[in-house]
């Protein structure tokens, strides 16, 4: 059930999310504490030995609200309802329910958002493609699609504080796990990465030791590390964590190190989009996102759909 749709327009965060992930630790400003930047690394760190980690599920759970900045309630008088458009098929994030009704880690947000705000709250499957035109055209009042924040889209929409980022990891097989990466680590080792990917730009940039087996899909990546023809592979800890639980690994893997969130590389995170100007649903879901949080609702969401932590 790995979430990959690289090829729709829009989801470049998709291509850092190849195809879904996500114990319990509420981190503020995951950006700052939970990541690791490698460039900053001191060079004298000694060189850590491989190890067996077994993999705690879940590990953490990603919180990008500040305690310390809490919002103001905005005015909510002038909502009455709130049309939320999100996409058909990006398990399980968004997909159709056995009662045929819509569902998903950002279906349940948005509802949850709604008995925040207090308004009735309508979910509208829809072509992730479709999605900005339909929000312009005012045919719904915001999107929660996993839809990653870019520049391009910000040109069209606005959109909220980020609710969830899509880390990068390296995976191992299990007899090699090592619970700290850095550059160093990883000098003459075969790494596997998506050919053309934010990823390997990311290596090539930062891991310019290692020896990069660049491949043209998912599965190949994969494979290569479940037989062992490469040491590592590198990308979406999403999608790389539906696959470490799931039966197509073999139970062959785990993670290595924690989580990579360079914007420069791996974009601003996911937000819920809303029509440009209008402020009062944005501030609105804001105020809703950071309550939800607060109150550990999306802690609940988060561990009910994401038996392995990406983070």
């Amino acid at each position: 059930m790995a979430p990959s749709q690289q090829a729709k327009s829009f989801k470049s965060v998709r291509g850092l999310l190849a195809g879904l992930a996500v114990g319990l630790c509420l981190l503020a400003g995951l950006a700052s504490a939970n990541a690791q930047a490698p460039a900053k690394q001191p060079p004298s760190a000694p060189q850590a030995t491989p190890q067996t980690v077994p993999q705690a599920a879940p590990q953490a759970v990603p919180g990008f609200w500040d305690p310390r900045r809490r919002p103001e309630r905005p005015d909510l008088s002038r909502l009455t309802v709130i049309r939320f458009l999100t996409e058909t098929d990006y398990p399980p994030f968004n997909y159709t329910g056995a009662d045929g009704n819509p569902a998903g880690f950002n279906v349940d947000l948005a509802r949850a958002l709604c008995e925040e705000i207090k308004v009735t709250c309508t979910v509208q499957m829809r072509r992730f493609e479709t999605l900005v035109d339909a929000l312009t055209s005012n045919r719904g009042d915001a999107i929660i699609a996993s839809m990653a924040v870019s520049p391009q889209l910000r040109a069209r929409v606005d959109f909220t504080d980020p609710y969830y980022r899509v880390p990068a990891r390296f995976a191992s097989r299990k007899d090699a796990v090592m619970p700290e990466i850095r550059p160093e680590y990883l000098e003459g080792k075969k790494v596997g990465v998506i050919a053309g990917s934010a990823h390997e730009a990311y290596l090539k940039a930062m891991f310019t030791d290692a020896e990069l087996h660049p491949y043209q899909s998912d599965d190949a990546m994969r494979a290569a590390l479940r037989k062992g023809e490469v040491d590592f592979i590198f990308g979406d800890a999403i999608s790389l964590a539906f696959w470490i639980n799931g039966t197509d690994s073999g139970d062959c893997c785990a993670f290595s190190g924690g989580p990579f969130v360079e914007s420069r590389f791996f974009g601003e995170g996911i937000g819920i989009a809303v029509r440009k100007g209008n402020d009062v649903l944005r501030q609105a879901l804001n105020w809703a996102l950071f309550r939800v949080w607060e109150k550990g609702r999306y802690t609940d969401l988060w561990l009910r759909y994401f038996s392995v932590s990406p983070f």
